[in-house]
């Protein structure tokens, strides 16, 4: 998988160890009510030191292939904006997960939905994969309509799929596949 994904408005980057401290400062100002319902990871208490672990163990997953997390920068300005990145492969039916989040100060300009496409069209151009899946709690409507926006195609409603927070959700499962994007 490339390291880098440009676009107009936005570049993709490899997550790199440099970056902890612009994760830290998004993560502190985008923290708590519904940021935090959505991405627990972004708790009362994080620490520049969860920012470092987070992308050290990153690493070793890259070159598994099991994550290809990227930071997602501002073109023009190179302000840290958000993250994105594919997880949870299954090698036997050739898919990965994508997620997003894009720090409050920022959001409800498009950013979710233009790295979304952006990086699921270079999945597809760099990876031997058919397909990739987006899940979103039912309840989290900013998410879905990231989702659709990006052009990934609503499927259905998934019972008790996801649990975010230690708490239960049904989820709504959006997906793309390689002839999405005319590969």
């Amino acid at each position: 998988m490339r390291s880098e994904i440009i676009g107009e408005k936005i570049i993709l980057r490899k997550y790199e160890i440099g970056f902890a401290p612009l994760l830290f400062e998004a993560a502190n100002e985008s923290k708590g009510g519904e940021f935090s319902r959505w991405m627990p990871w972004c708790h009362e208490n994080y620490t520049i030191s969860e920012s470092e672990t987070f992308i050290e163990s990153l690493k070793e997953k890259w070159q598994n292939g099991e994550v290809f997390g990227f930071a997602i920068f501002n073109a023009k300005t190179n302000e840290f904006l958000g993250g994105t990145g594919l997880n949870q492969p299954s090698k036997i039916h050739k898919f990965y997960n994508l997620g997003y989040w894009v720090r409050v100060s920022r959001q409800n300009r498009g950013i979710s939905s233009e790295a979304t496409q952006f990086l699921a069209k270079s999945a597809f151009e760099d990876l031997p994969i058919n397909r990739i899946e987006i899940l979103t709690a039912i309840e989290n409507v900013p998410s879905q309509k990231a989702a659709e926006k990006s052009g990934a195609t609503r499927e259905g409603i998934l019972r008790k799929r996801l649990v975010i927070g230690g708490r239960l959700h049904d989820a709504v499962m959006f997906s793309f596949i390689r002839e999405d994007f005319g590969l």
